[in-house]
């Protein structure tokens, strides 16, 4: 009778990838394994000076940085990135927080950091969408590597407009003076993990590195989901 509810529930409700809309194993979550396996992973996690931590070089003192997959148009990344930050399906970015926190348990300086920042939603944004898709990915790194996760302290206090048509002077000045800290003493001698779902000019991060920065003696090292 166990078995029946279940089996019942899954031919009204099919447990279906979101990408290839195939039925799901037991052990798969939101997306089969064979459209993971068709991810373009970076390995940024493993190297020093990757392309990611170079962005940020001479904008702020940066850590190490890495991005779990690399975003592709009309490929799984795109239809999962899209699923998690327009579709409601939330859940996919704890997942894939996850796997990305699984990589980084194989490098000391992430195994090191003290705490995990999501970039934050202006609470306006956060209303309407219902969910913080980066907090979501947060969620799983801290469950992966063990560490707590701060949404409190670095907070969104300008309504900016959506950055996905502006280029990169447009997406720097949409993002400066955007975030604040609540109080300017929590995180500091901290190393914090600064967490995003996607970075394209890398605006966002460093506004939101640069705010945590004037904490007394904080450390910051970056991962996302993906790198466009």
């Amino acid at each position: 009778m166990k078995q029946l509810i279940p089996d019942f529930l899954h031919l009204i409700y099919p447990n279906v990838c979101l990408v290839c809309h195939e039925n799901l194993l037991d052990n798969e979550q939101f997306v089969c394994f064979s459209c993971l396996s068709r991810l373009s992973y970076t390995s940024y996690h493993l190297q020093r000076d990757n392309p990611i931590e170079k962005k940020f070089w001479g904008k702020f003192a940066i850590e190490r940085a890495t991005s779990l997959f690399h975003f592709q148009k009309e490929t799984p990344s795109q239809l999962l990135l899209h699923h998690l930050k327009y579709k409601g399906d939330k859940e996919i970015g704890e997942v894939l927080g996850r796997m990305l926190g699984e990589t980084l348990k194989a490098t000391s300086e992430f195994n090191m950091i003290d705490m995990i920042v999501p970039v934050p939603l202006h609470p306006k944004k956060l209303q309407k969408r219902g969910y913080n898709q980066s907090e979501w990915i947060a969620k799983g790194i801290a469950a992966a590597l063990q560490k707590p996760m701060d949404t409190e302290h670095l907070i969104r206090i300008k309504e900016n407009p959506t950055q996905t048509k502006k280029g990169v002077y447009e997406r720097w000045e949409n993002a400066s003076g955007i975030f604040a800290l609540t109080s300017q003493h929590y995180f500091e001698g901290k190393h914090l993990l600064l967490v995003d779902d996607v970075i394209t000019t890398g605006a966002t991060i460093e506004a939101c590195a640069n705010t945590l920065l004037e904490g007394t003696n904080v450390k910051i090292s970056v991962a996302t989901l993906a790198i466009a």
